[in-house]
């Protein structure tokens, strides 16, 4: 872990604007409790498309998007003794 100083355009509750030192344009600050409910509701409405649809194909690459940035987290925080903001029961 290394600490730097951020950017912060906007501090609202889970839609922090902030902009890190080494990158040109702010990006937005995603909870790990809110990405999980969004992995979670991207499994959920994939299973009501069918598979051979294009819709299907375009929410199936999201939700890999999202369920990789999840597992990096995951990952993440393990690496540095930390607990997990949800449950995966």
């Amino acid at each position: 872990m290394r600490e730097e100083l951020v950017e912060i355009y906007s501090d609202e509750t889970s839609a922090a604007v902030i902009r890190h030192p080494d990158r040109k344009f702010p990006g937005v600050l995603l909870q790990g409790d809110t990405l999980h409910s969004m992995c979670q509701q991207a499994d959920t409405a994939l299973a009501k498309l069918d598979r051979s649809s294009d819709a299907y194909n375009e929410l199936n690459e999201i939700r890999n998007t999202l369920w990789s940035l999840q597992t990096h987290y995951k990952t993440t925080l393990v690496e540095h003794d930390l607990t997990m903001p949800f449950s995966e029961q």
